[in-house]
Formats: structure tokens, C-alpha cells, sequence
């Protein structure tokens, strides 16, 4: 009997050393339950958020959950959690539905609200940011760039769910050496500051090195400094290629530069190579969303660039995939530089001109273009810089692409009212809503295919506007829900006083349902697991 016992306590010792735990982290001026350097990360004696950071990985390893309990958590941290199993994580996240807040404005060199040099670890739920008053020019006094994350080091990890706003600098950087990475239903906006020429800090900057491809999947980025995604290397001398590999799907980015008055790229590809080394290849960007504040009903005014495909002929892009976007801008709403083997389809244009580069049509004969629907206010907007403007018929004469495109005055621009409804994978109670109305007039959408329960409780939150409720209610039999689209209904239009907030005819929105999904977190207390292998022994 002895010899079993100690065989199976042997074992169970074994299973526990391998079974996934749970640690809680806590603020260190929390009142009842400060987290310290000293715990060991349990409820009584938790963490605070460095110190679970930094854990090695014989504490804290594959298959692991830090919690993060309510709370602003000043400073700015570091995190060099490490998952060694193929395909297991640890995840980082807030506890339940905790509020939970990186607050970066402290005097720190550190140039991230959070660093991470980790790898296969999951970041959700959780919000970075500057709270306070701080420098957003760099002439004022104690002006310190500060970016949201920067992920510098560490394949295959995960950000989800974040929101990432108010930091005086870039919201993401995504680096060279962090291949396979995954950054989903994240709302960045709001970041950036000013230097002595132009709005700087991008909503993502974002390379990859690795063969190992990049997702960028039902993010909102909106009101950033400068440009919304950046796939992009500054970098003249390069003897590597890492811009590639990546996807860029179902995002919806919108009026970023509008900070600095002057609306810049929503995205753009491209490197400023001139070795020639590293070209942007293998981007794919799929059923995105690009706007600019326009007036639809009369012009496409002003610079207000939306996608920006290259702009270096010594470094020319390679293999770029565009399909089932909507682009809609100013005069430069669509611009192309130097481009092989590029897929441009199904693209909804809307902006003054289409814009190529004398250059960049040598590569043309690799190019299908098709099937795409462009409008425009000029009848020839197809310009070669500096050369000619071609009409439609004449386009597709010279090029033999697009030949089943179309184009239109944009006195006849509409589109369908509902652009997107794209279901949280990681919150199954919540939807981000893109509308679009000329008008600006209330839109009806339909929840009936997602299985809701009649009577569920809604609340729709304008995410310009996230502290306020836009409106509440309950789901009706039919599943239909009114969306108001005019915006005068805005308190404080802005989170900051430059931009400007988005006409009506284009609104997005969350609409969060009542959760009636059991809870998959237990808030009791775990006997520990050495107490009950001897109460299950007769100990």
C-alpha cells in the first residue's frame, strides 16, 4: 500500500509540476491587497505588475495566466516572459471584466509604455495609455516620445483586445525580429505628438524579418498623429529584407494625420531602400476599410492620401495582394509607385485621382488589376505624375489592366450602408459595426443571423466617444437595431483639439450585448493541490 501511494503521489507531483497556473498581479498602492516584488503571485500574497513580468521561466511557463486585477498601474514596464512549449502561451490579461490601465506618464527613459521581449505570450484586454497632463511638442518643456508597445524581440505572441491611446508617440511597433506575431480587435488612436514640422507617430509601425507571417486582423485605428499602419522601413543602406510577409484583413482605419490638420496615409507600403535589398514583399491587404473625412455629397478635396503602395523606384515592391477594399480620400486618395507581381481587385476607390509613376508602369505587364469600382470628380484620373491623365477607356487602352473596372463621377457615389459587421472571436458579446449613409440618416442593422436571444440588452458605444453610452436598449423579435449616424449629439467631439470628428455620413461603432455566456473564470479560492492529494489518500 505504501509503494502505491508513493508511486501515485510521484506521479500526481509530476502532473502538478506540468499543469497550467494562475497568478494575480495587483497595484502596489492597492489598498487591501498591494502587489509586491515579494509574493509569490497568489490571491494573498499577489504580484505587482513588473515583478510578473519578469518571471523566469521555472515559475512562470507554457500554459500559465497572469491576471491583472483593476487598477492604474503607473510606470513603464518591460516583459521578458518566455513560453518554451511549441503552441502553448502565457497569457497576460485582465482579471474578468476588470478595467485595467498602463499608465506611462512617470519620468522614465524608457521609450514604451510597455516593452516586450517575449515569446509565445497572449496580451489582452487591457488599455496603455498617458493619463494626466504631459508634452506633446517637442519644444515643450520636459517633452519625453513615449510609444505604447513596442514589441521589439520574442516570435508568436499575441495582442488582443487592447486599447492603445493617448501616448506621445507611436501606438505599436511591431519590429523585425518578432515573426509570426497576431495583433486583433485592438482600438488605436489618439497617439502621436508634434514636432517643429508635422504630426509625427503612426497607429502601428509595423516589419518582419521572418518567413513567418504577421497578422494584423479587426483593428480600429483612427486620429493618430501621423499615418495609421506603417509597413514600412526608413532605413537607406539595408543588407536584409524585413518588410514582409504580413496581412492586413478586415481593419478599419480612419482619419489619421487629422491631429496636424492635414489628413496623411491610412496605410502605406514601402520602403526607402536604395540598395535595393529590401522591398516590401508579400503584403496582403484584404477587406479593409480606409476613410478620410469627405464631403461624398460634393468633392474629394485636398491631399487626404488613404493607401500608398511604394515610393522608391530603387526599391520597387514585390508580390502585393489589394482586394475588397474600401479607399476613400482626397485628391491623392490612391497612389503607386515601382510595384512587380501586383494584385490590385474588387476595390471600392474614392478620391481625386489615381495616382502613378512614370517608372512604375515599366512593371506594369505584372499587374492585374480588375474588377475594381473608381469614383472620381475628374473624368481623367488615372495620372502619371508629371505626364499625362488618362480617362477610363483610354487607361485601359494603354495599360491592358482593369479591364472590367468602372468609373464614375462621384456625384454618383454610394455605397451599401453596412460595410462590416465583424464579430469579436476573443468576446463573444461584442461587435464592431462600419456604416456609411450620404445622408448622414439613422441606419437599420441586423443581429437575427447571430443567434441572439430576443429581450438581450445592447449598449452602442461611438468609438470617438467610448465613455459614452451612444444608446441602450433590447434586442427586439425582428433583431433589427436603429444606429444614429449624426454626430451633434457629441458632448466633447474630440479626445484631442486638433482633429477633427468624423462627418456623419461614415460612423463606427461597438455594440456590446448583456453576456449570457457562463463565465470560464472561477473567483473561489483552489484548495491547493498537495491538500487534496492527501485528502484524497486518507491523510
Amino acid at each position: 500500500m505504501v509503494r502505491k501511494t508513493l508511486y501515485i503521489l510521484c506521479c500526481f507531483v509530476g502532473f502538478c509540476l506540468n499543469a497550467q497556473q494562475e497568478f494575480h498581479v495587483f497595484p502596489i498602492d492597492d489598498t487591501q491587497s498591494p502587489g509586491t516584488s515579494s509574493g509569490n503571485g497568489s490571491l494573498t500574497l499577489p504580484w505587482d505588475l513588473q515583478t510578473a513580468l519578469s518571471q523566469k521561466t521555472n515559475i512562470v511557463n507554457s500554459g500559465d495566466t497572469i491576471w491583472i486585477h483593476e487598477g492604474v498601474y503607473k510606470g513603464k514596464f518591460v516583459s521578458t516572459l518566455q513560453s518554451l512549449k511549441p503552441n502553448q502561451y502565457i497569457t497576460v490579461t485582465a482579471f474578468k471584466n476588470d478595467k485595467v490601465t498602463l499608465n506611462g506618464n512617470v519620468n522614465s527613459p524608457k521609450k514604451a509604455v510597455l516593452e516586450v521581449k517575449s515569446q509565445q505570450v497572449i496580451f489582452k484586454n487591457f488599455e496603455v495609455t498617458f493619463l494626466g497632463d504631459y508634452a506633446r511638442h517637442v519644444k515643450e518643456p520636459n517633452f519625453i516620445r513615449a510609444d505604447g508597445i513596442n514589441h521589439t524581440s520574442g516570435h508568436d505572441s499575441k495582442f488582443i483586445n487592447l486599447k492603445i491611446h493617448n501616448n506621445p508617440g507611436s501606438g505599436f511597433g511591431s519590429w523585425k525580429h518578432t515573426g509570426g506575431s497576431l495583433i486583433y480587435g485592438c482600438m488605436i488612436f489618439n497617439n502621436g505628438f508634434f514636432s517643429e514640422v508635422r504630426g509625427r507617430g503612426a497607429g502601428i509601425y509595423v516589419q518582419n524579418l521572418s518567413d513567418k507571417t504577421r497578422l494584423i486582423k479587426n483593428n480600429i485605428i483612427f486620429n493618430n498623429y501621423y499615418m495609421g499602419i506603417e509597413v514600412w522601413s526608413a532605413s537607406k543602406k539595408s543588407n536584409s529584407s524585413f518588410v514582409k510577409n504580413m496581412l492586413l484583413q478586415n481593419n478599419t482605419i480612419f482619419n489619421n494625420g487629422s491631429s496636424g490638420g492635414h489628413f496623411k496615409n491610412n496605410i502605406i507600403v514601402a520602403t526607402d531602400d536604395n540598395n535595393g535589398v529590401n522591398r516590401a514583399t508579400n503584403i496582403k491587404l484584404i477587406d479593409n476599410i480606409l476613410y478620410h473625412n469627405v464631403d461624398i455629397a460634393k468633392s474629394a478635396k485636398g491631399d487626404a492620401g488613404s493607401l500608398t503602395l511604394g515610393i522608391n523606384k530603387k526599391a520597387p515592391l514585390l508580390d502585393v495582394v489589394v482586394t475588397g477594399n474600401i479607399i476613400i480620400g482626397g485628391n491623392n486618395a490612391l497612389r503607386f509607385d515601382n510595384a512587380q507581381n501586383t494584385v490590385f481587385k474588387n476595390n471600392t476607390i474614392y478620391g481625386g485621382y489615381v495616382h502613378f509613376y512614370e517608372h512604375g508602369l515599366t512593371k506594369h505587364k505584372t499587374w492585374d488589376f480588375d474588377n475594381n469600382a473608381y469614383f472620381s470628380k475628374n473624368n481623367r484620373n488615372f495620372r502619371v505624375i508629371n505626364k499625362k491623365d488618362y480617362t477610363m477607356e483610354d487607361w485601359k487602352s494603354a495599360s491592358s489592366i482593369d479591364a472590367n473596372s468602372t468609373w464614375q463621377n462621384i456625384k454618383n457615389f454610394d455605397m451599401k450602408s453596412i460595410l462590416n459587421i465583424s464579430k469579436n472571436e476573443f468576446n463573444q458579446s461584442e461587435y464592431r459595426v462600419t456604416l456609411f449613409h450620404k445622408e448622414g440618416q439613422p441606419i437599420s442593422v441586423g443581429f437575427s443571423k447571430y443567434n441572439l436571444k430576443t429581450g438581450r440588452s445592447f449598449k452602442i458605444y461611438d468609438v470617438e466617444n467610448l465613455n459614452t453610452v451612444l444608446k441602450s436598449g433590447t434586442l427586439s423579435e425582428d433583431g433589427n437595431i436603429l444606429f444614429p449616424m449624426d454626430n451633434s449629439t457629441f458632448e466633447k467631439p474630440l479626445h484631442n483639439t486638433k482633429a477633427q470628428k468624423t462627418v456623419s455620413n461614415f460612423g463606427v461603432f461597438i455594440i456590446a450585448f448583456e453576456n449570457d455566456i457562463p463565465s470560464e473564470i472561477s473567483t473561489e479560492k483552489k484548495d491547493n493541490a498537495f491538500k487534496r492529494l492527501f485528502k484524497w489518500l486518507g491523510f
